[in-house]
């Protein structure tokens, strides 16, 4: 037994050594080198994959270049609009009802604190100042009455029950001057100004409206002859500080659980496409919308020379984790073919050129990290890659 399986092993080797001859023999009749029969070895495609054999017109329309490796940020994109800060933004009602008689700012001029933006016409005001004048001449005649008093019962002519109503005279007087004083302030008016109307015994029934905050107009209802009252929309006048603005964006519920609050952001927008704007998300919806199956986000951007507007469409980039390292190939060099895969072509030798189906990963800054399928160093066609493919498909000589 042992003796026969040692002639069936002799004749096994003798058989591929034969072989080897014949193809070495078959080789030197062909006249082809060593060196070209690994070249022919080198170029045959493994087992699935689809290969291309250009000429030398077709071959200088292709570019060429090695697979290298970037740094690829985790980030998240979405896509939003610009709107103002509502907690900068301030809606400026008249605190009393009247018609407006002026209004001075319009939409996008700039604001300073405590700078006036519309006065009113206040029946209100005229009556608290009506009360002052009043109030202000009974406290001076009921000074005049107790001095007189005073003097009469120093001589005996006044008894001390008429000083002392005197006394109390003056005294509710002055409790009403005060009062009618406190209630002019309430208009805005100052010490000055209140002493004023009292010398002059003059009521002024202009009220003043200022600004609140400094900041920039951006909308305007105020108008001359306009009846307005307090707390009743439209405001006269809306003043923001836009030196913050929010970004409004809806996340796929699917992103949500790599999103937090304090995450930095990039926005760009049509309007300035080399320009990005940073920020940080300060709100988190608390809900799905069960229609769109998307998160609400919020975020405030730094804009401190007031280059965005609100209503500009912006696209977000969210980043949620550190940079890795893949390997990468230039956008030009990824074909998505008709069923939907991504593939690359590998160049196998000047002319000869391989098509290998890659998975995709990150898209950064013209360059697409490539999860699976290609390995660095490996030679790959970075323009001229659909040429290939259409090639192989037969749109293309």
């Amino acid at each position: 037994m042992n003796r026969d399986k040692k002639t069936l092993a002799l004749y096994g080797a003798f058989v591929v050594l034969a072989l080897f001859a014949f193809y070495k023999g078959y080789s030197l009749l062909r006249g082809e080198k060593p060196e070209q029969a690994q070249k022919a070895a080198a170029e045959a495609s493994a087992p699935g994959e689809l290969a291309v054999d250009l000429n030398e017109k077709q071959v200088a329309a292709i570019k060429s270049g090695e697979a290298g490796s970037k740094s690829f940020a985790i980030e998240r994109k979405a896509v939003g609009n610009i709107d103002f800060n509502q907690n900068m933004l301030t809606q400026v009602f008249t605190p009393y009802q009247g018609r407006i008689i002026n209004a001075y700012p319009n939409v996008g001029d700039k604001v300073e604190k405590d700078q006036v933006l519309f006065t009113i016409d206040s029946p209100d005001l005229l009556t608290a100042e009506s009360t002052l004048i009043a109030a202000a001449g009974v406290l001076k005649l009921q000074n005049a009455t107790l001095s007189r008093a005073q003097k009469m019962k120093s001589f005996g002519g006044a008894s001390q029950q008429a000083v002392d109503q005197s006394t109390s005279d003056q005294q509710t007087a002055e409790g009403a001057l005060k009062s009618a004083r406190d209630a002019v302030r309430i208009f805005g008016k100052t010490d000055a100004e209140i002493d004023k109307i009292i010398q002059e015994r003059k009521a002024d029934p202009r009220l003043i409206v200022k600004s609140p905050m400094t900041g920039y107009v951006t909308s305007r209802n105020a108008a001359p002859g306009l009846f307005v009252q307090p707390g009743v929309a439209p405001a006269p006048f809306i003043v923001a500080d836009l030196s913050t603005m929010w970004m409004l964006a809806n996340i796929p519920e699917s992103d949500t659980p790599d999103l937090r609050v304090g995450q930095e952001v990039r926005a760009r927008v049509a309007a300035y496409p080399d320009r990005e704007f940073k920020g940080k998300i300060s709100v988190m919806g608390a809900s799905v919308d069960p229609n769109t199956r998307r998160v609400f986000v919020r975020s405030e951007v730094e804009d401190p020379d007031h280059s965005l507007r609100a209503g500009m469409f912006a696209n977000f980039v969210i980043g949620i984790g550190d940079s890795k390292e893949g390997v990468a190939v230039p956008t030009t060099a990824v074909v998505r073919e008709g069923d939907g895969s991504m593939t690359i072509w590998i160049v196998k030798s000047e002319r000869h050129f391989v098509r290998r189906t890659v998975t995709l990963g990150h898209q950064q800054d013209g360059f697409y990290e490539i999860v699976e399928g290609l390995q660095p160093g490996e030679k790959i066609v970075t323009e001229g890659a659909i040429f290939l493919s259409n090639i192989l498909a037969g749109g293309a000589d």
